[in-house]
């Protein structure tokens, strides 16, 4: 089962003639624990779900590496910077653990847009549920204390906060890996 389509599909309906589209422009690839989806500057375009697997996105800043998201299992993922935009990436993407991906090329995503309707409108709600991700990030950051964030990442994620390294978890905080000790303790 291409798993893509199988996410693609929560957000409307795919016909067969476009499902037929998808499983020929849609590709396959595994990666090893470490290695990369897309490094900053890059300008890799493609949105992608993962089979199996995690990833997380970051940045570097005064050689610290930032980690801003993280993706696992059935989540449509990409840079949004390179994908809407088809601009070099602000942020890398590496692979957390050895996964199995499926992708799909912003250009074939671009063409199926504009040849079915029903395409536009799942890229649309795409569009959406990340602006509201987004959104919610941001709010958080500026809102939540350190330990509310990481309840909410516990309450919201908790399959992959099991998963997740402590010090990439503490980076995605904004805090230290002893603060996030001492909040873990509580």
């Amino acid at each position: 089962m291409n798993f893509l389509i199988q996410q693609l599909k929560k957000y409307g309906p795919i016909h067969t003639d476009l499902e037929e589209e998808l499983i020929k422009r849609t590709k396959f690839m595994t990666k090893q624990k470490g290695d990369f989806f897309l490094k900053q500057g890059q300008v890799v375009s493609n949105m992608f779900v993962i089979e199996k697997g995690i990833v997380r996105a970051f940045y570097n800043k005064e050689d610290r590496e930032i980690n801003v998201w993280f993706g696992i299992e059935n989540m449509i993922l990409g840079s949004v910077i390179p994908l809407f935009f088809n601009l070099p990436s602000l942020e890398s993407i590496q692979f957390l653990e050895d996964s199995s991906i499926y992708y799909i090329s912003r250009e074939d995503m671009n063409e199926l847009y504009q040849k079915y309707h029903q395409m536009e409108t799942i890229g649309r709600k795409l569009a959406e549920e990340y602006c509201k991700i987004l959104e919610e990030r941001a709010i958080s950051l500026q809102t939540e204390s350190a330990e509310e964030r990481y309840n909410t990442l516990l309450k919201n994620e908790t399959a992959a906060a099991q998963r997740i390294s402590l010090g990439h978890i503490a980076s995605y905080l904004g805090i230290t890996q002893e603060t996030l000790s001492r909040i873990r303790k509580k």
